[in-house]
């Protein structure tokens, strides 16, 4: 199989990283990166280190490029760019996406697979969803600094398992920790139950993951906006587990106290943030679906 990894950053590197330390220079599969600028020739020219909570490594994928005739046909798609990149990324290698190709976006969010098969209606789309902290500390190296590494994919159909097994045994093999799902919407809807609210307040308030849980005002705060979150997924036919808020609180007191989210981040460091994809998205979804998001739309109007 050809397997394309669309933006090697924090999430594309790591998982990328492993795919290309299994099989980018012993086969059988070939691991394309699609990188860019500084990243993507340092990558080509010494390849790419991985910096991990179970260690550090090299990896060389079988073809690092960012140019699309060069990188061919794909049998599999991981997408890993920023959620603001998606369409450009998804128009990019359109033409490297048949038919045949599955796609499963990685991005932070829960309408991914919506806009990408927009662009890429004949492809085989499916939903993914990663939990880690790890970024881009140079170019050419990726830090993972926390987070479970848990990759879980698949859709909301009970064919799942037989159709897509492949793809987790070639993710085990590479010492991916992958879930396969037939509830990839409740999956998705559980991770933006976190992060679209931490993310969000994170963001508007320079607090760190720590911080955040050892302020009273700004712990109750975050609750309240899982409460949003959680109340727009019911209105929008998705089924969380009604411990899903306890869940992520704890998830919340678990993280390295200097944690930082990646919309945090990025607002630091003047980059474009996924403030689409998380609060606006919340608060569009909330009108429609006629739920209050009061705390949502504050912030969103501090971020805008």
């Amino acid at each position: 199989m050809r397997i394309g990894i669309i933006g090697i950053g924090g999430v594309g590197g790591y998982f990328g990283g492993k795919l290309a330390r299994e099989y980018g220079q012993n086969g059988p599969h070939e691991i394309i990166f699609i990188a860019r600028g500084e990243h993507l020739q340092e990558i080509k020219k010494n390849g790419l280190r991985l910096l991990t909570k179970e260690g550090d490594y090299f990896v060389e994928p079988t073809l690092a490029t960012d140019n699309s005739k060069e990188a061919g046909i794909f049998d599999l798609v991981i997408l890993c760019t920023k959620s603001y990149a998606l369409e450009k990324a998804a128009h990019d290698f359109k033409n490297n996406i048949t038919s045949k190709t599955v796609v499963i976006p990685l991005l932070n969010g829960v309408n991914s697979t919506k806009r990408l098969r927009v662009i890429l209606p004949n492809a085989d789309v499916i939903g993914g969803s990663v939990y880690i902290i790890s970024h881009i500390e140079k170019p050419g190296v990726i830090r993972q600094e926390g987070g479970a590494c848990l990759l879980t994919f698949g859709t909301d159909d009970s064919q799942s398992a037989g159709k897509y097994s492949y793809i987790l045994d070639i993710l085990l093999r590479s010492k991916i920790k992958a879930v396969l799902t037939d509830k990839i919407s409740e999956v998705l809807w559980t991770k933006y139950l976190l992060m679209c609210p931490v993310g969000s307040l994170t963001a508007a308030t320079g607090k760190t993951y720590g911080q955040i849980w050892e302020d009273p005002a700004l712990k109750k705060k975050v609750q309240d906006m899982m409460l949003e979150v959680f109340a727009v997924a019911q209105a929008s036919n998705v089924k969380l587990p009604p411990e899903s808020v306890d869940k992520a609180m704890k998830m919340i007191g678990s993280f390295d106290y200097n944690s930082k989210t990646s919309m945090q981040i990025d607002k630091e460091k003047g980059r474009q943030t996924e403030i689409d994809a998380l609060t606006a998205y919340l608060c569009q979804a909330g009108r429609e679906s006629g739920v209050p998001t009061p705390l949502h739309d504050e912030i969103y109007e501090k971020l805008k």
